[in-house]
Order: structure tokens, then sequence, then C-alpha cells
């Protein structure tokens, strides 16, 4: 879970709102230029130009005029609106389609007023109001870019869709009379330059209120800076599209605003939303020295009125704890079901892999609209320099209104967060808003998912729930019994409730049944320490032992109304082409793509800050054993298919799998025939039936 955190982007972002004359749309410099002068043609001062990208860069000028798969800067981008839909607009050089025919002056008339070349209003999507504070220097610079350092690109302006009363732009002039100054900034004499350059950029061309700053009854942004009596209104938040753009004021230390600018990520949050895009179009671009005047500068502002600021440092006392109710609440079963595996126990998610949701503000904030978004939609990391890889989290539509408001309550409430509880209300009136009719919105498989919530309403809950935290702490719980860093949810995925990952569901039903591996037939107990002396290279549980009678207990909740003869969807792993040949040196190149950053270069698994192991090893001293079935190269290929890496699109609910059948076997043949401990009673194995062709031995 992240925050959205946006900076800039209101122009993409549609929002009823405003007089009945105004609409929300992106005016951008449409190319309506009849009687427009031509602009000289002369080449401008290469220096000038390049600090013209610069300033593009600041303003995220190509978000906005770039279509999906358009060429940058030549409009086209669909935006839909209540009142119709509008396009954005090309603005590269050319002359018949973009702004080849704007002088500087009406450049600038459009950039500071809103007044295109023809002399038709803008509609204030468009940020001009912000623009306005620009330098002439800026200006001129943004200009000479514009029309010297973009290539040309004939492509036609789609004309605005716009319902009446909405097409008629005469109200925009009264708009503009009463809430646009056009006067450029001016530094505050009383502060140092590193402050006023980060006012200048965040009121500027950073545009950071548009999202950020609430809207009055015209729609209009109710303060443009901090000062004067309405700037306590200045980026105090706001909800646009329903997504909540935070408050701005004072919301973290410079160090962590400037590394999440920079990166997308922090020690509290990682970009979603419309901000990922800006920080991948824009902020990690932008110079050290101005992402830090930027963050000088919202450090500076004492928190808005409606949101408290997160706090500076964990809350020492509950972060990095498990909360007492984890194992006996609905909220906090749901959590170690759906939502433990990325953000962790004790909610301190995985660094630079997944965010935190212990201090995270997305989360402790009063309006909870970005919570409830991204726990309904889903969510992207932003793709930097410093973290080129995306990661994701897939929607949660599946699980009921009431199921989310009791995980998200969990969530508010947990390591010191501090936030008040949701209702189910509140999760349905936002599924209304953002769950769309598409069928990939919605995972619609038929594989039943066990709610691990529901063992708490069975008269033998205490067992069950200790059965199934032995599947999922396994090495903690029984430290005498796991030889390795492994769990049984390792392949167990999310302790044995997703589909194709090896689930529990309706296994005990086909006990006792016959093992070729044995050569007899086997009863559960039997299977379950097969799993302690192979995969967790361990030794077995005593059969009449609490514990084995708790994960057998575990079993059978699993079952459900399951018979021997039933077919589970989703059951097992899966299968894999038998007709296709491994290629070691291709898996060594996917292992080091898709694997290590949480497998460890090496295969040693990913530990925490404090030493505990997160993610596990694949191979060494500590890792599964010969024996284990992901030692064979078949069958670990079948598990990495639909399962691995877990983040890499939307599969409910870990967003696992997504390579290829060619790159899971490579992948699978190169890390099971790594160094391995080896399984001493392998010799009694297949006494009867063929040994399959990928056995280790």
């Amino acid at each position: 879970m992240d925050t959205p955190f946006n900076l800039r982007r209101f122009a993409t972002s549609p929002v009823v709102a405003g007089l009945a004359f105004l609409a929300l749309g992106l005016g951008g410099l449409l190319a309506h230029q009849a009687g427009a002068t031509t602009a000289p043609t002369s080449a401008a001062d290469p220096d000038l130009v390049k600090r013209g990208e610069y300033v593009a860069r600041l303003g995220d000028c190509i978000a906005c005029h770039t279509a999906p798969q358009g060429k940058p800067m030549a409009g086209g981008l669909e935006l839909k609106t209540p009142f119709g839909t509008i396009y954005s607009t090309n603005i590269t050089p050319d002359a018949k389609t973009g702004i080849g025919n704007y002088t500087y002056e009406q450049f600038d008339r459009a950039m500071r007023k809103g007044v295109t070349a023809d002399g038709h209003n803008l509609y204030p999507a468009m940020p001009y109001p912000s623009y306005a504070k620009m330098s002439e220097e800026d200006m001129r610079a943004l200009f000479a870019y514009l029309r010297q350092g973009v290539p040309a690109v004939d492509q036609a302006n789609r004309q605005s869709e716009m319902k009446w009363p909405f097409s008629m732009r005469w109200g925009l002039s009264l708009w503009n009379w009463a809430f646009l100054d056009a006067t450029p900034f001016k530094a505050d004499a009383q502060k140092d330059a590193v402050w006023n350059r980060g006012a200048y950029l965040v009121q500027g061309l950073g545009h950071c209120g548009s999202c950020h700053t609430p809207r009055g009854i015209a729609f209009q942004e109710k303060a443009m800076s901090e000062a004067g009596s309405k700037g306590k209104h200045y980026l105090a938040g706001e909800t646009v599209e329903s997504w909540r753009a935070l408050s701005l004021r004072g919301l973290w230390t410079v160090e962590d605003t400037t590394l999440f600018l920079k990166t997308g990520q922090n020690r509290f949050a990682t970009a979603s939303g419309n901000m990922a895009d800006v920080i991948h179009h824009s902020t990690q671009h932008v110079k050290d020295d101005d992402l830090v005047a930027i963050a000088t500068y919202l450090k500076s502002l004492p928190p808005g009125e409606h949101e408290l600021a997160a706090p500076s440092v964990p809350r020492s006392e509950v972060a990095g704890k498990v909360p007492d109710n984890l194992f006996t609440s609905r909220g906090g079963l749901a959590y170690v079901q759906f939502c433990g595996d990325c953000h962790r126990q004790d909610g301190g998610g995985v660094s630079k892999i997944f965010p935190p949701l212990a201090g995270n503000p997305a989360v402790t904030a009063k309006e909870p609209a970005t919570l409830l978004h991204i726990t309904l939609t889903g969510w992207k990391t932003a793709s930097t320099a410093a973290h080129p890889r995306v990661f994701t989290m897939p929607g949660f539509a599946r699980l009921n209104d009431q199921e989310l408001a009791e995980l998200l309550t969990f969530v508010r409430a947990s390591w010191g967060n501090g936030g008040e509880a949701i209702t189910a209300s509140q999760v349905k009136n936002m599924r209304t808003e953002v769950v769309k009719e598409d069928p990939k919105a919605i995972d619609n498989s038929k594989f039943e998912t066990p709610r691990l919530a529901d063992m708490l309403g069975k008269p033998n809950a205490t067992q069950l729930v200790r059965g199934m935290r032995l599947h999922l702490e396994t090495r903690d719980l029984l430290p005498n019994n796991v030889g390795d860093q492994l769990n049984c949810t390792s392949c167990h995925l999310n302790a044995g409730t997703v589909a194709d990952g090896s689930p529990f569901v309706g296994v005990s039903a086909m006990f006792p049944s016959y093992a070729p591996r044995a050569g007899r037939v086997i009863t559960l107990e039997d299977r379950i320490n097969g799993c302690f002396k192979r995969s967790m290279n361990g030794k077995p549980l005593p059969v009449d032992s609490p514990d084995m009678k708790a994960m057998v207990a575990y079993f059978d909740w699993m079952k459900g109304a399951t018979k021997p003869e039933d077919k589970v969807p989703g059951r097992g792993v899966g299968k894999i082409d038998r007709s296709l040949t491994p290629d070691p040196d291709n898996g060594k190149k996917v292992y080091a793509a898709q694997c290590a950053i949480c497998h460890g270069e090496n295969g040693e698994g990913l530990k925490s800050a404090d030493g505990k192991m997160v993610y596990p090893p694949l191979w060494g001293d500590e890792s599964f054993n010969i024996g284990a079935g992901l030692a064979r190269t078949y069958t670990a290929a079948a598990f990495v298919k639909r399962n691995m890496p877990i983040g890499f699109h939307n599969n409910f609910p870990l967003g696992q799998g997504g390579l290829s059948d060619q790159e899971a076997l490579d992948v699978a043949e190169y890390f099971s025939h790594q160094p391995r401990p080896d399984f001493p009673e392998k010799v009694k194995d297949w006494p009867k039936d063929k040994k399959p062709a990928d056995a280790r031995y």
C-alpha cells in the first residue's frame, strides 16, 4: 500500500465541480491559430533549448500532452469527464497542427492567462494559474525547447466533445477575472534562496496545488501559496477522482521527501496512481538541489486543517512489532492471508520492493479514499533509475465489502497508525466509483479461496489457528524440526490458499493414498513429515503430537465438502510442457532479472535489517535438499510458471506468475541444480515405480 502524493497531473484528473459555466478539461495550447503571425525560425541558443528541456521536465509537459503509445508532445490523451470528453493537444512545432506559428507573446499569454492565439479561453485544467508564476527566463527557455528541441508531428487535434452548456467558453473570462492572478513569482526577502527556489517550483512549474489544494465552489484553488489569510488551505489535501491527494504541509523530513521524489519510494510510502507517472516522467530527472529546495519549502509549511502529517520517525513502541490481535481477529487473519507476504506481519514492508503500512500516510489519512482505491483496483511502483523494476499489487475486489472493511480497519488501527475504522458502506461506495465492468478487474477463477478469518467461527478455532500458523511460521514455531530457512508457506502460498500454489484445499480428502516415491500407501501425517525431511531438510513431527494434530485439523478444515473423487480447480501447481528442453545459461539470466531481488544474487535469500529471513534461499546449506520436489526441474518449473515472481502483474492475490514456459523451465533448471543439502534417505525412493527423469539422484 502506498500514497499517490500527487504534485501535478491535475490536468489528467477530471473532477465534478464548479459553476454551471465551468467544466474540467485539458485545454493545452490549442492549434486554432487563425490570424496568428509567424514566429522567427532562427535557431535558438543551444543552452537556452537545453534549459527549456529541463523546464519542461519540471512542468511534466509530456505527461498530459502525450497519448498512450503516441508521439511525445503530440497530444491526443483522452480525458473523460461527467460533462463530456476532451483531448490534450499537439504542442510540437508543427505549423499546421501544433504551435509552429505561435509567437513568443502568444505562447506567454496562453501559459499565463489561458488565452490561445486565436483568442479563445482554455479550461483551467491547463494549470495556467500556476504557470503564471514562471519567470520570463524560464518561459522563454520553454518556448525555445518546444519550438526547436521537440520534433514536429503532423497530428490533428481532436475537438472537445463537451455537453452544452459546458461547451461554451465565454464563462471562463469571468472565472479568470475572479480567480486568476497572472503576477510572476516574487521571492520572500525574509526567506533564504533554497526556500524561495522551492516555493517557486512548487507554486509554479510543479503546479502541486492543482491536486493537493482544496477547491472552492467555482473549482478554483482556495489558495495559490501559503501567504495571506487563505494560505492555510494551500496544499492541505484534496480528494481528486477517488484518490486522496494528501496534505503536503510538513509531511516528511527534507531527506524523506527528496528520496521519494527521486526514487518513488521512501521509508513511509511508495508512489502510486498519477504520482508514479509524475516521478517517472518528471521528478526523478530533477536536479538534486531543486528536489531539496522543494522538500525544504514543503517541510516549512505547518500541517493543514484537516490532515495531520505523518510522524518523522516510526513510533518506537509499536513499529516493527506484530499486533496482538493478528491471529485473533477477522481483520488480522485477513491481513495474514492477503497482505502479510508483501507487507509483513510487522507492517514494515520489504525494503525497495513493497511499501510499509506502518506510518504510511495513505493508511493514516483521515480521508481513506486512496487506501480504498488501491485495495480495490491495485497499484504499481514508478519505474525510476534507482528502482527500474516495476512491482505491482493486484486489486482485491473479489473480497466482499465486509471483508475489506475488516481488513482495512485492522491496518488502520495497527502499528500506531491510529486511523478510524472503515465501514462496509465506504467500501461499497468506492467500489461503485472505481471498479469497472472489466473481466480483469475481479478475479473470476473457479478456485474458491478459503478465508482464514472464517476459522474463528469454528468450535476448534484455537487449534485451527495453531495449525495455520505452523504452516505459516514453521521455522519459528518448530525450530527443532526445520533444518533450513523455509516454511510450509514457502511452497504452499498464503498458508495453502492460492490456486496453483499447491493449495491445501481438498487435500486431506485424498489420503490415505498410494505414493510412488514411497512405494506404499501413505497417510496425511506421512506426507507432512515427508516435507519436514525433504523441503525443510529437518526432522519429522511425532504423529500423535498436538502440533501434528493441529496441522491435520487445518487440512481437514480446508477439505470442506471435497470427496476423494472430486477434481479441485487450482489444486497442485499444474504441469509444464515436457517437450521443452531447459537452457540453464538462459535460466541464469532470467534468475538475475526476475528472482535475485527477492532470493539473493547467490540464492541466499533475502533478510530484513534485523536478520530475519523474508524470502527463502533457493540453494545452499539453508535451502531444501535434493529429495524435495522443487529439486526436480519440471516440478520446479511448473511452480515457477504459476507462482513466481510475485508482484509481477495483477493476478489475484499476489500478482504472481508471468514467465513463459521456456523461461520458467530455464530458471528452474538453473536454481534446482545449484549446490544444496543431500538427502540420506534417497536410497529408499521409488522402490517399485519408475524414477522420474528429472530426479536429482
